[in-house]
């Protein structure tokens, strides 16, 4: 539980990343306690209260140590910009969605938006994805939210098999479907264009509930 409580700890501010205020004498000692126990991450969420430059943070969280910022998205800012961003001004620090919602993407603009990043920044982008709530998937994505544990199974196979370039992908599931039946019946099934950098993709998946968390175990 120390990373994600050490990373609670963290705060932006006028000049990047520091503790929140604790007793005198206290500070030092508990940064040099939490950057003992690594990894340990940064969250940069979205845009509550107008845009921010995340790059200061992420390069003050890269010199102290950490290892991973994450990035958000609601119905605002978006969770791919920024790690662009991000990834452009450092060097090594991984770059995370925390979380990617599935509703805002298909499994295959998913794909392609991933392998981009993931060679760009040779290889340190986390796919963090997870369903969000009926009132952003059917108020703002305009897409069904029931199902959502076999919804995101599906995704998470397509993904993957997209990710894994066999052949041209064939899928037909309840909720996803590549090529599209109907339509104007001139779908043809296609591979992803270029071989992604990393071989396989880290996927974290937001669970909550006891049956999305043993999907998560999967």
């Amino acid at each position: 539980l120390l990373p994600a409580y050490a990373s609670d700890m963290l705060q932006v501010g006028p000049h990047g990343l520091g503790l929140l205020r604790t007793a005198p004498g206290v500070g030092a000692a508990l940064m040099s306690i939490l950057l003992a126990f690594k990894p340990m991450s940064r969250r940069v969420g979205y845009w509550m209260f107008g845009p921010m430059n995340p790059v200061p943070m992420a390069q003050e969280a890269e010199r102290l140590g950490l290892d991973k910022v994450f990035t958000a998205e609601a119905y605002g800012s978006d969770c791919f910009s920024p790690l662009c961003w991000i990834g452009a001004h450092t060097e090594k620090i991984k770059l995370g969605t925390g979380i990617m919602q599935i509703a805002a993407r298909t499994p295959a603009c998913a794909a392609m938006t991933a392998m981009t990043i993931d060679h760009l920044s040779q290889g340190r982008l986390i796919l963090g994805i997870g369903v969000s709530g009926p009132q952003v998937v059917e108020g703002w994505y305009g897409q069904p939210f029931p199902k959502p544990l076999a919804r995101t199974r599906e995704y998470i196979d397509l993904f993957r098999q997209i990710w894994e370039r066999k052949g041209p992908v064939e899928f037909q599931g309840e909720h996803y479907q590549l090529p599209l039946q109907g339509g104007a019946g001139m779908g043809k099934p296609l591979k992803l264009i270029n071989k992604p950098y990393s071989e396989r993709l880290p996927i974290y998946l937001a669970a909550e509930g006891p049956k999305n968390i043993a999907m998560a175990t999967e």
